[in-house]
């Protein structure tokens, strides 16, 4: 049953008229019921109409890349909570072929450490690794904001948000940026309705997520199904990208990547930093059967004498069962995010 559950967590509203006065409705970010308090500075960058607009075009603007070829959304399309379907590693100018799989884009607003080795730890800070990086779009931020300075389009549109006669900089692109990619909130799902509404799930997936509960939740953990945290899930023995390493230089981090949120996992693949994995069976499987060991290896995959999580074939279908149910379908089709 299609429901207006979505309302509670998104504040979408219009600007209407009554009787020829302008009668302004609010309109920004609203904190989930069952989620944790966010931790965005919305202090700082209180998420307006005209701010969020504008983060939406420049999102969808390649202007950001040096030739002019790749926006943010090439990357992150909404019909797939904002993740990349086509490629396993992400495609920047000139056909580049980047490190890693682009990760999906929601619920940043609840986190403070962003990209799979952590790498970035405010969201006003995520869209400059991008725009830098030489594999994805390889462009100057200083160069993006002088084009943006000159067309009139942009001016009208800064204008609006930030007010006349207030400067074209970077600090306030990436306050619009993160207006809109703070809005993009995913709380919707088949089993959030479960949660808040009594929605019935199937005998599979109870099943699923009696199993899941038992073996998955101590990294993917509580209503965002992610601890936040950076482990290795026995992926390799050796490394070519050594993960949190690269960040803090920490032997005991070599090889290991930030937990995901397993929210709108059906939609997302490929799976895993490089994106190794085209399905959720082949991700199952790799946890039962082919987790390998390593000094790093996260003590939950070496228990009982054994590397993986013991899954029959029938429990890892109910455990997909389960995880299907958190596909947010309200998110990946809502209007507010659709490209301008």
């Amino acid at each position: 049953m299609q429901r207006l559950f979505v309302s509670v967590f998104f504040a979408v509203f219009l600007f209407s008229c009554d009787h020829g006065s302008e009668n302004t409705v609010p309109f920004g970010f609203q904190q989930p019921e069952h989620f944790p308090e966010a931790t965005y500075t919305f202090e700082n960058n209180p998420v307006t109409k005209e701010g969020f607009e504008l983060g939406k075009f420049i999102f969808n603007d390649p202007l950001l890349s040096r030739d002019s070829t790749i926006s943010c959304a090439s990357c992150h399309d909404q019909r797939v909570a904002f993740a990349d379907p086509q490629h396993r590693l992400s495609i920047g100018i000139d056909g580049r072929l980047g490190e890693r799989n682009a990760p999906p884009i929601f619920n940043l607003a609840f986190v403070n450490e962003f990209f799979w080795d952590g790498g970035v730890v405010h969201v006003d800070f995520i869209s400059l690794n991008p725009i830098a990086n030489p594999l994805e779009m390889d462009h100057d931020v200083a160069l993006v904001i002088e084009d943006m300075k000159s067309d009139p389009e942009y001016q009208q549109k800064f204008a609006a948000a930030f007010g006349e006669g207030k400067e074209i900089n970077s600090a306030r692109m990436l306050h619009a940026l993160s207006q809109f990619m703070v809005m993009m909130v995913s709380a919707n799902s088949r089993y959030d309705q479960y949660l808040l509404e009594g929605e019935a799930l199937s005998e599979a997936e109870l099943r699923g997520l009696a199993l899941f509960e038992n073996n998955c939740a101590s990294c993917h953990e509580g209503i965002l199904f992610t601890d936040r945290g950076f482990h290795n899930n026995g992926l390799d023995s050796e490394f070519t990208d050594v993960g949190r390493y690269l960040i803090t230089e920490r032997d005991e981090d070599l090889g290991k990547f930030k937990t995901p949120s397993l929210r709108n996992i059906a939609l997302t693949a490929p799976f895993m930093h490089d994106g190794r994995f085209k399905s959720l069976e082949e991700v199952l499987h790799q946890y039962a059967e082919a987790v390998k060991d390593a000094q790093t290896l996260d003590a939950s995959l070496k228990a009982d004498g054994r590397l993986g999580i013991s899954l029959t074939d029938q429990e890892q279908f109910d455990i997909i069962a389960f995880l299907e149910t958190l596909t947010d379908e309200s998110f990946v089709s809502n209007p507010l995010f659709f490209a301008p």
